[in-house]
């Protein structure tokens, strides 16, 4: 005996198809808003100093230890083969690549991502966002699309600042404390390092990153139940479905900038 109904699989896929259809209409309607929001930029401003800067800490300290470790094992790994020396150019790639804008990309869900669930489904539970629809004021202008901008234009800041400060944790481990050559380091670094083809790479992640984490904790905040529960069901769907989105996308952009 079948431990499942047919009907069930097909209530559960049409489910699942109408979900991604209005994902995809708030997408495209949040596009279609970019005009409005950037030119109150007053809006954006201030989301980006809300997600941005209140991230900054934990992007700080996590791209600083990230650089510790990455200047240890890759002195270890790289002594096996004389080539200590290009240190630098092991911590900058693995930084730009991959790392900045990865670990970046899943702090920023955990943190910011989590925050804009629980502001809009907080709004929603209070019924603010009906009193909006009730005064003619459309959420998704007023609320919505500001906060989605202020993601995207936040998150290629902080994945530039998590290299940064993780390359400077790379150089105190490698330099000062196990002494590779200084001259060595940066001179490998940027003889190595192409502007576009890895820092130019990384930038473009970090933008899709931002743009599908902030999307996701937009809309599981904006479909949030407007219970207690159903606000922390979706802040927890945030962290989660952002979190493999942010994997499963790396590793098809990686495919594809790199293959080419």
């Amino acid at each position: 005996m079948a431990w499942y109904k047919p009907a069930d699989v097909g209530r559960a896929t049409r489910g699942l198809l109408a979900d991604l259809g209005h994902g995809a209409r708030l997408f495209l309607r949040l596009l279609a808003l970019s005009g409005p929001a950037l030119r109150r930029f007053g809006l954006v401003r201030d989301q980006i100093h809300f997600l941005g800067n209140y991230s900054l800490a934990i992007i700080t300290v996590s791209g600083l230890f990230v650089g510790f470790v990455l200047g240890l094992q890759g002195y270890y790994t790289l002594q096996r083969y004389g080539s200590s020396e290009a240190l630098g150019l092991l911590v900058a790639l693995s930084l730009v690549r991959e790392l900045g804008p990865v670990v970046t990309a899943l702090l920023f869900a955990g943190r910011a991502g989590t925050s804009l669930t629980a502001e809009i489904g907080l709004m929603k539970a209070g019924e603010q966002l009906a009193a909006m629809e009730m005064m003619a004021v459309d959420p998704v202008r007023r609320i919505l699309a500001p906060r989605f901008w202020g993601g995207v234009i936040a998150m290629p800041l902080l994945a530039a600042v998590f290299s940064a400060v993780g390359i400077i944790g790379g150089w105190v481990v490698g330099v000062l404390l196990i002494g590779v050559d200084p001259g060595a380091f940066w001179s490998q670094m940027q003889g190595g390092v192409d502007v576009f083809a890895d820092v130019g790479n990384g930038v473009i992640k970090s933008m899709v990153f931002g743009v599908t984490v902030t999307f996701i904790a937009l809309l599981q905040g904006y479909e949030a139940q407007p219970t207690p529960e159903g606000v922390s069901r979706a802040t927890t769907r945030t962290v989660v479905v952002g979190s493999l989105a942010v994997l499963a996308l790396d590793f098809i952009l990686t495919a594809m900038m790199f293959s080419i």
